[in-house]
């Protein structure tokens, strides 16, 4: 019979980002974020959906962190709000921000649960956009000073950072698709915005450990990987030299101190200004990657208009966000990483979760069985990757809650806790009793 437990440190853990959840968007003198500018410019987001209330997790934490204990969860992984706590991106620190993240993480602490601590997941006070946003140079100072700050007031009880969640977002649909805030459509500044994330992380990770004495910090990358359309040759040599922003522009220099030649190459004039030591910088010991994965790319050699490129894969199942459900694509994608940094860096499922369309039944529950399958395979990847021998410590579902859901609004529902927004009544899923069985065995059921 196949073993299908996890190593006994194995931990397991839910994540969320802060304007996704927390609302209280104008007490207790927080700053604007450009998500608020964004939101609440007209077609930016569906149904003209804010931030402005999300989950009232502001309110409710200790309500969601008790839920987090009911499920044994052993870590949560969440993000400080830039402009909770320096209302201008930089200069007077709001102490009722740093305030209440202390509230948050002595509630976690006495519930059993590990803190995880993101420092930016998308919510750029709009202070600092007004002077350049990410592609200002200046940015990298301003993050690690931001850090610092944070770093003083929680690292005495807070070991484990994350310095940015998902970089080649904030770049790519920021500032160059214009998906996201601050919604700016130039490849140019994307670029900038490129190198400026990582710098600013490089100099973020120093400040940490120059702060605090027990420290595990690293980076969270959206990783996906191009897998071949067919078994056909020439759709698995497409898929093979499929660019991979994702890959080339944020991993590779993380990892190995430098970018994907072609991928300077075919930026040309727009590519990166390049100072000296920044490369040093940017490739900073990390003491972990964290890794958010969903989907991948299916790549055809000439079924995209006759031309390579990603095609849809007509046996999988999808979510409704649209993306393929492929498990085997995270045992790869592992892998793959694992010959990157040489098995020398461990790794942590920092999200990975499923967007369904779920229904509340006359008894109040959420039979998500979709999600709960999805879960099952994705875990059963990540279990495999490790008996192979790959150094993964950690799991994170996303979602704990369904919330605001970026562009998207109130419309996708990641969470395996459902929200009634609004009555902000919290229903635990299937899937989230499913975790907490998978939790309680560490073990794949």
């Amino acid at each position: 019979m196949t073993n299908l437990s996890f190593p006994a440190d194995f931990l397991w853990g839910t994540a969320t980002a802060s304007y996704q959840i927390e609302g209280a968007i104008h007490e207790d003198e927080r700053g604007d974020s450009i998500w608020d500018t964004f939101s609440h410019t007209l077609g930016r987001v569906k149904n003209g959906d804010t931030g402005d209330i999300a989950c009232d997790h502001y309110h409710l934490y200790k309500q969601d962190i008790a839920l987090m204990k009911e499920l044994g969860v052993g870590a949560y992984r969440f993000s400080t709000a830039w402009s909770r706590i320096l209302p201008q991106g930089t200069g007077k620190v709001n102490q009722k921000g740093l305030d209440y993240y202390s509230r948050v993480v002595d509630e976690l602490l006495g519930a059993g649960i590990k803190p995880f601590i993101t420092l930016y997941h998308w919510d750029l006070p709009s202070a600092l956009h007004d002077m350049g946003g990410w592609t200002n140079r200046d940015i990298a100072g301003w993050f690690s000073d931001y850090a610092t700050i944070v770093a003083r007031a929680l690292g005495d009880r807070v070991t484990d950072w994350i310095t940015l969640n998902e970089p080649w977002c904030t770049a790519f649909l920021g500032y160059d698709t214009g998906e996201h805030a601050p919604g700016i459509r130039n490849r140019q500044l994307a670029l900038k915005a490129t190198h400026n994330t990582l710098l600013a992380h490089g100099m973020a990770l120093q400040a940490l450990r120059a702060v605090t004495q027990h420290c595990s910090a690293g980076i969270t990358l959206n990783m996906g990987i191009n897998l071949p359309a067919t078994d056909a040759p020439e759709d698995v040599a497409a898929a093979e030299e499929a660019e991979d922003a994702q890959y080339e522009w944020f991993t590779l220099p993380v990892f190995t101190g430098h970018y994907a030649n072609r991928m300077v190459e075919r930026a040309g004039h727009f590519a990166p200004d390049i100072k000296p030591g920044d490369m040093t910088i940017i490739s900073t010991h990390n003491d972990f990657l964290g890794i958010n994965y969903y989907n991948p790319s299916r790549i055809s050699a000439t079924g995209f208009h006759g031309k390579p490129g990603a095609v849809p894969n007509p046996d999988a199942e999808y979510t409704t966000m649209g993306w393929e459900v492929a498990p085997e694509g995270l045992y790869l994608l592992l892998h793959k990483l694992h010959q990157l940094t040489r098995g020398k860096v461990p790794f942590y499922i920092t999200e990975n979760g499923a967007a369904f369309n779920d229904a509340v039944t006359p008894d109040n529950r959420v039979h998500d069985e979709r999600r709960v399958a999805f879960l099952r395979g994705h875990f059963d990847a990540a279990r495999r990757a490790i008996v192979d021998g790959i150094d993964l410590r950690g799991y994170f579902v996303w979602s704990l809650m369904d919330n605001f859901e970026w562009a998207h609004g109130y419309t996708q529902f990641f969470g395996i806790v459902h929200v009634d927004y609004a009555t902000q009544r919290r229903i635990i899923k299937d899937s989230g009793f499913y975790l907490r069985d998978v939790i309680a065995a560490n073990a794949v059921v």
